[in-house]
C-alpha cells in the first residue's frame, strides 16, 4: 500500500468535507435572511394594524369612561410620578473632587 496515495486521498476527503459544510452554511445563512425579511415585513403590517385599532379602542374607552375613573387614573399617576421622585432622591451620585496629595509613585494621582 502506498503512503503517499493514502495521504493524497485523505486531503481530498478532508478538502471535500470542508466545502460541503461551508456551502451547507451559507444555505442556512440565506434561508435565515429569508425568514428574517419576512418576519419583518408581517410585523410592520400587523403593528401599523394593531396601532389604528388600539388608537380608536381608546378614543372609545377614555370618552366612556366616569368620572370616578378619570380620577382614580389621575391620582395613580400622581402618586407613580411621586414615587419616582422619591427613588430618585435616593440614588447616590460620586463626583471627582481634586486632591490635595501627591504621590511619588505615580504621578497621575
Amino acid at each position: 500500500m502506498n503512503f503517499l496515495a493514502l495521504t493524497i486521498d485523505s486531503a481530498w476527503l478532508a478538502l471535500t468535507c470542508v466545502v460541503v459544510v461551508f456551502a451547507i452554511l451559507v444555505v442556512l445563512v440565506v434561508i435565515l435572511q429569508v425568514f428574517t425579511l419576512v418576519a419583518k415585513k408581517t410585523a410592520t403590517k400587523a403593528s401599523s394594524a394593531k396601532v389604528a385599532y388600539n388608537q380608536q379602542k381608546q378614543a372609545k374607552t377614555f370618552a366612556n369612561a366616569s368620572d370616578e375613573d378619570k380620577a382614580a387614573v389621575a391620582m395613580a399617576l400622581y402618586l407613580y410620578e411621586e414615587e419616582k421622585k422619591n427613588l430618585e432622591s435616593r440614588v447616590l451620585t460620586i463626583t471627582h473632587t481634586s486632591q490635595t496629595w501627591t504621590s511619588q509613585l505615580n504621578p497621575r494621582l
